[in-house]
């Protein structure tokens, strides 16, 4: 069936995000588990639940349009979630794991971002300003954890870093005292 109407491709991209964000409920606590950082285990949690409330913000929007949000999978989030399953198997150090899991999960909020702000513009063009200020409140929220997400992936990095340049330090330390020492685990799990 051809779609012909704003309306019928507002409806096909709302099915799209709904699989999008039921995807990600069963996403969101792989990623918590695999986290190192408090912080960012607790961010995601939070934003488990905050994704619930979107399913929920949706399921109101289908109410309104009398349609029902199944019959759709969205391949974009389940590419973006195999990228993210990909990190957690990764074997890196617990910052780096921690850094490798914050690209992933802004990979997922930019997805979100460019999907309801879509949406929330075919709303407004439709006039359904109601459906329109349930789509922006779910908008901001997401454009909100991107930032909280890039905050964090800031202080993740810089201690990454830190470490880094520790073992470097190590390193030249015993290079110039004419020593040749293996490097030996601390007690996070970095090279020293």
């Amino acid at each position: 069936m051809t779609k012909e109407t704003l309306r019928e491709l507002y409806v096909e991209e709302l099915k799209d995000i709904f699989s999008a964000e039921n995807q990600l409920t069963k996403a969101l606590p792989k990623m918590a588990k695999a986290a190192s950082s408090e912080e960012l285990r607790e961010g995601f949690e939070d934003h488990l639940e905050q994704t619930k409330v979107h399913v929920e913000r949706l399921e109101q929007v289908f109410e309104m349009l009398e349609e029902s949000p199944g019959g759709k999978k969205c391949l974009g989030m389940e590419g973006l979630i195999k990228e993210g399953a990909e990190v957690i198997g990764e074997d890196f150090e617990d910052d780096v794991k921690d850094s490798a899991l914050i690209a992933a999960a802004q990979r997922v909020e930019h997805y979100e971002i460019a999907a309801y702000g879509t949406v929330a513009a075919y709303a407004d063009v439709l006039g359904e300003t109601e459906q329109a200020s349930l789509l922006r409140e779910t908008l901001q929220e997401e454009k909100d954890t991107d930032e909280k997400l890039t905050e964090l992936a800031s202080e993740i990095n810089a201690s990454t870093e830190e470490g880094e340049g520790e073992e470097i330090e190590t390193e030249e330390l015993d290079a110039e005292a004419g020593t040749t020492t293996q490097p030996r685990k601390t007690k996070r799990g970095r090279a020293a």
